[in-house]
C-alpha cells in the first residue's frame, strides 16, 4: 500500500493544476487569493534530508505572492497513524531547506517564507498536534523566547462528503474516492471533471490514480474499467465536438473569403475589405495573390 501512496501522490501533485486546486480549495488563508499561479514552479529535486526521507515524501513549489518569492511545501505523510513528534520533524525539514539556501546563495540577505502543509491520507484518526509549543513542557515560561511553529494540516477523512461534492474538483474527488468511496457518485464526478477541467492531463492523472487503486485492490477492478470507459468515451465525444467546431470555423472563414474575393474583383480597397469581412491584411493579401490582383 505504501508504494502506491508514495509514487502516486507525488505524481498527482506534481501537476500544477492539481497543486493549485489543493491550495485554493483546502488552504483557507487570506493570502491565498494573492498567489500568482501563472508563475508557479516546481522546485526540481525533492528536498528531503537523510533524516526525514523515510518519514516524508515532499513536493516544493515556488510561486509569487505580492511579487515576492514564496515557497509552499507539501509533505506527504504515509504512515497508517501519525508519529507523536511530526511538528519537530517538519520544522527540521524547513531548517534544512534554509541551510541549503544559505549555502547555495552567497548573496542571500533574507530567507523566503515557507508554508508547510502536512497532507495525511491514513485511515486512523489524526491525534498528533502540529503546534510545536504543545509538545514543549513549560513552553509558556519562556515568554517571548519560546519556540513557535505550526504546520498546516490537510487531513482527508476530516472533510465531509457533502463538502467534497460541493468543491467538485480533482483534489476533492481524490479525497472522495479515498474516504467516501461510492461507485455511482464517483462515476458522475469523473464525467463532471472532464466537462469542467481544462487541463485534461490532470484528469488523466486522476484516472491513473484510480487504476493504481484497482491494482492495489482498494477498489474493484470492474469499477476502474467502467471509469476508464467513461473517460475514453468522453474523450472521443470531446474530439468529435472539437472537429465539428473547427469545421464550422473553416466554413465561416471560407464564407468571409468568398465575400472578400467578390469585393476585390470589384475593385474595393483593402481597408474596406478588412472592414466588411473582418479578415486580416495578410489574409486579404493572400487572396489578392490568388486572384492575381495587385491594388490597394
Amino acid at each position: 500500500m505504501k508504494d502506491l501512496d508514495d509514487r502516486g501522490y507525488k505524481w498527482l501533485f506534481s501537476n500544477k493544476e492539481i497543486f493549485r486546486e489543493l491550495i485554493t480549495s483546502f488552504v483557507q488563508e487570506e493570502w491565498v487569493k494573492d498567489l500568482d499561479f501563472s508563475n508557479c514552479e516546481l522546485v526540481p529535486g525533492a528536498f528531503v534530508s537523510e533524516n526525514y526521507e523515510k518519514t516524508f515524501s515532499d513536493l516544493m513549489y515556488k510561486v509569487k505572492l505580492r511579487e515576492r518569492d514564496f515557497y509552499i511545501v507539501v509533505l506527504l505523510e504515509f504512515k497508517s497513524a501519525p508519529a507523536p513528534f511530526v511538528a519537530v520533524q517538519v520544522l527540521g525539514y524547513i531548517l534544512d531547506f534554509y541551510r541549503h539556501l544559505i549555502a547555495a546563495e552567497k548573496e542571500l540577505r533574507k530567507l523566503p517564507p515557507v508554508f508547510p502543509i502536512m497532507l495525511y491520507n491514513g485511515e486512523k484518526p489524526w491525534t498528533t498536534t502540529l503546534d510545536i509549543s504543545a509538545l514543549i513542557e513549560g513552553h509558556e515560561i519562556l515568554g517571548d523566547f519560546a519556540l513557535h511553529f505550526k504546520c498546516f494540516p490537510i487531513i482527508e477523512y476530516a472533510y465531509a462528503e457533502e463538502l467534497l461534492l460541493k468543491i467538485g474538483n480533482i483534489v476533492s474527488t481524490l479525497f472522495l474516492a479515498e474516504v467516501h468511496y461510492d461507485f455511482e457518485t464517483l462515476a458522475k464526478q469523473l464525467l463532471a471533471l472532464f466537462e469542467r477541467t481544462e487541463d485534461k492531463q490532470a484528469v488523466s492523472l486522476f484516472l491513473n490514480w484510480l487504476k493504481q487503486m484497482a491494482i492495489y485492490e482498494r477498489i474493484d477492478e470492474s469499477h476502474y474499467r467502467e471509469f476508464e470507459r467513461i473517460y475514453h468515451e468522453r474523450t472521443e465525444v470531446n474530439m468529435l465536438e472539437n472537429a465539428i467546431r473547427e469545421e464550422k470555423r473553416k466554413i465561416r472563414e471560407q464564407g468571409r473569403a468568398d465575400v472578400a474575393k467578390i469585393m476585390l474583383l470589384n475593385g474595393e480597397s483593402l481597408e474596406k475589405v478588412k472592414l466588411y469581412t473582418g479578415l486580416s491584411e495578410e489574409q486579404i493579401q493572400e487572396l489578392q495573390k490568388e486572384l492575381k490582383i495587385f491594388h490597394n
